[in-house]
């Protein structure tokens, strides 16, 4: 029988060999609770069947540690210095809303800790240098799209309203950028809090511009409140918006009001509808099974697919990564940072994805399809 001086030693051994064992530890932040918590949720599960789908590297086990911001930037911030500072993570991934993830993001350049951005978004200036990806399509890409079905549908006047935040400042200068030297004149520039609960005023004022379309920049449940207001007071124009409104909770809150609102979207959420020519299909198509096996039940949302996206890029910065250090030291971080801003031809469910230093985005213009809400359902328009 071992003697309790032997068995001290092994534990101390056992202690010892954890602390300097080869797992690469994540930390995953998103919002379960707050005004973001339609699209936190879905993110949450999307990482989930990620780590279900590879929960090692090689022989290098992932351990995934994962943190509720409850929709709050402030929180956003210590968590992430949390996960740095106590978990010791190599890398962060998160969260739910633009403002959070701009305030991890300086968390992460001031610690020099790599970050997958699971919103639209770039890293703040930082003299450690770009330590941020960011798997969403960009904004100004996610409006080109739908500006130019809005051409083709003989758009004239078009109204914006959207979040009071980086989020609405985003969409807005998209539309902007890409209506410049177009027909289509924009004639508001309306907006509201994620709070809110009315955007009476606001939509008077659309009304008042006499808008052929309307195109918004909110996003999960409280991106549904506009088209609620707008029909309400009989507005028949044009429906437009970002990928940012896909989601179950956004049809389920705007029911009628949001029939026949034309999006951008990444192609998973029509991957049965694409042509086995499109790179997109089969992976999506591997996700949806390994999120109903992990969720016990099916996705119908786009932003589980960008965490499971996240993952996959994830696991390619770091197999090669770990052939030239071990998790938990300065070097690991350093060389993933190297990896993950040059990863090439990466094939996910919303697009193919290629990084390089000096750009916060890896997608082109496979990453993005049209689709309409009809009777409930994301329809693939052509």
């Amino acid at each position: 029988m071992m003697s309790r001086l032997g068995v001290g030693v092994a534990a101390l051994v056992l202690s010892v060999s954890a602390s300097y064992g080869a797992d690469l530890t994540v930390g995953f932040v998103t919002s379960l609770s707050g005004p973001g918590a339609s699209i936190g949720i879905p993110y949450e599960k999307g990482v989930l069947a990620g780590h279900a789908y590879a929960a090692k590297v090689g022989d290098v086990n992932i351990k995934l540690i994962r943190l509720d911001d409850a929709s709050d930037p402030s929180a956003a911030t210590r968590n992430a210095r949390k996960l740095i500072e106590e978990e010791k993570v190599d890398v962060l991934m998160g969260t739910s809303g633009v403002p959070g993830t701009i305030a991890m993001a300086v968390v992460a350049a001031e610690t020099k800790t790599p970050m997958i951005s699971l919103t639209p978004s770039s890293q703040p200036q930082s003299a450690n240098g770009q330590w941020l990806i960011s798997i969403p399509q960009p904004p100004p890409l996610m409006v080109a799209v739908v500006v130019d079905r809005m051409k083709k549908a003989g758009v004239k006047k078009a109204a914006y309203i959207g979040f009071s935040d980086s989020w609405g400042d985003l969409v807005y200068d998209g539309l902007m950028k890409n209506v410049a030297g177009s027909a289509i004149q924009v004639v508001t520039n309306e907006r509201y809090a994620r709070a809110d609960t009315s955007v009476a005023g606001q939509t008077l004022k659309i009304i008042a511009a006499h808008p052929d379309a309307v195109i918004t920049g909110g996003s999960g449940t409280p991106g549904a409140l506009p088209y609620l207001a707008l029909a309400e007071r009989g507005f028949k124009g044009g429906l437009y918006g970002t990928p940012a409104l896909i989601n179950p909770d956004f049809i389920r809150v705007g029911g009628q009001s949001v029939e026949g609102v034309i999006c951008s979207t990444g192609p998973v959420i029509v991957a049965e509808q694409l042509p086995d020519s499109n790179p997109t299909k089969k992976v999506s198509l591997a996700f949806r099974d390994i999120y109903q096996k992990t969720n016990n039940a099916s996705t119908s949302d786009a932003f589980s697919a960008y965490s499971f996206d996240a993952w996959l890029v994830l696991l390619d910065a770091a197999k090669r990564a770990l052939a030239k250090a071990q998790p938990g030291t300065p070097e690991f971080h350093e060389a993933f940072k190297d990896a993950m801003l040059s990863a090439k031809e990466v094939v996910g469910t919303h697009g193919v994805y290629n990084f390089k230093p000096g750009s916060f985005y890896g997608v082109d213009e496979r990453a993005l399809v049209i689709v309409q809400l009809d009777h409930g359902k994301w329809k693939f328009l052509p």
